[in-house]
């Protein structure tokens, strides 16, 4: 029962995060479920639902049909729909109840791809995970089937052209961090050449690949990066531009990788783009300590140790990230914890002085420790959404309450 959430909500799952990542792009996607988990997603996971169309379907899974296996009505009902609609591609994802039954999303992705002659996905998402694990494998699947290799020659002294991953209301909302985003890179003197996957077609995700470097915003963003990677060797950068030093670190960081991976290309060698694809960068250096006041938080990893790195250079304060989603050990720094559930996150509250998370948390924080509010729309849904800061346009809403 360690997994059980007694007291705090639980993440949106990672079939949700898989309609995010794919929500502009033109596709049909299909949750594999029984009726009702579609007004799920589109009430409290996806705050673009009414301002937006997109072809997010649910199949409406009879109790029959799981017990006798009838994916024939599936693929049949998911041909009729495309015939009428013509998508881009089709992407079916998956929740509990097909996972328990084993649903073959390969195998059912290759027929409807047959019979509709439209690309088509199979994401075995069981319901179980967070959405970071959903929408990572989408994009990843977008990269790994869309991305066309660069033809543009390269041209030493142009500006770095740069694909943004793992960009998605879940972790960002509709606040305006995504255009605070595009328009802090514009102003360092980078060209924003895809977003994925907010405010970008599939058409603009398809000429990704000549992109000299990634920038990775979230860990939804990290399958995309790793297909970049070894497909093209455009290497990542882990981050986000979050008060003037973090942002300092990671714009040096984003050119260093540029110019070498522009240099490399000029060359054509193929043994220095494979030495390339170990390479991986994320702003980790911190200034010394000189406050002893922990401050502790919860949530997302790669904008959560951002945040940490900008209260450090900052403030001066410890820090420690307490990340509750799927996110690599590598992208974190060596002294914070992987803590998924609540049972894990309560013993690591007892040194806090601040702790920063949504204020869904609240309850499972003790007393003596300062909380201050950082919303999630992937963790709290629409409840909090006005709330929810841009922290690259005013990182002072959160460092001016740090003491």
């Amino acid at each position: 029962m360690k997994q059980t959430a007694r007291i705090i909500s639980t993440y949106s799952a990672d079939v949700m995060g898989v309609c995010s990542a794919l929500y502009e792009l033109g596709g049909m996607t299909v949750m594999h479920d029984a009726s009702g988990c579609n007004s799920t997603y589109t009430t409290h996971d996806e705050p673009r639902w009414y301002d937006m169309d997109s072809m997010i379907y649910i199949s409406g899974l009879s109790e029959m049909e799981a017990i006798m296996g009838d994916d024939e009505k599936l693929i049949a009902d998911i041909e009729e729909a495309a015939k009428e609609l013509q998508p881009r591609f089709i992407a079916v994802a998956g929740t509990p109840i097909p996972a328990m039954t084993g649903f073959d999303y390969e195998a059912a992705a290759s027929l409807i791809e047959q019979r509709t002659g439209i690309p088509a996905f199979g994401f075995p998402t069981t319901g179980m995970n967070t959405y970071i694990h959903g929408a990572s494998m989408a994009l990843a699947g977008i990269a790994e089937r869309f991305v066309r290799p660069p033809e543009v020659p390269v041209v030493q002294g142009s500006r770095i052209r740069v694909n943004i991953l793992g960009l998605t209301p879940l972790d960002f909302s509709i606040n305006g961090t995504d255009r605070s985003l595009v328009k802090w890179l514009k102003e360092n003197d980078f060209e924003v050449v895809s977003k994925w996957s907010m405010g970008c077609s599939l058409d603009e995700l398809a000429c990704a690949g000549i992109a000299d470097v990634n920038l990775i915003v979230s860990a939804a963003g990290l399958g995309a990066g790793r297909v970049l990677y070894n497909k093209f060797g455009i290497p990542a950068v882990i981050g986000l531009p979050i008060g003037p030093k973090q942002s300092g670190y990671l714009s040096d960081a984003m050119v260093r990788s540029a110019e070498v991976y522009r240099s490399m290309r000029v060359s054509g060698r193929e043994d220095d783009m494979q030495g390339l694809r170990s390479i991986r960068i994320h702003p980790n250096d911190l200034d010394p300590v000189h406050k002893e006041e922990m401050v502790v938080l919860i949530g997302e990893g790669i904008t959560n140790f951002s945040l940490a790195n900008a209260i450090r250079f900052e403030t001066g304060h410890k820090t420690k990230v307490l990340c509750a989603t799927e996110c690599p050990e590598f992208i974190l720094r060596p002294w914070d914890v992987i803590a998924p559930d609540e049972d894990d996150i309560i013993p690591e509250l007892e040194e806090a002085s601040y702790i920063i998370a949504d204020p869904m948390y609240q309850p499972v924080c003790p007393e003596k420790a300062r909380f201050i509010s950082l919303p999630s729309e992937a963790f709290s849904g629409r409840i909090y959404r006005n709330d929810i800061h841009d922290l690259i346009a005013h990182p002072e809403i959160i460092l001016e309450q740090i003491g």
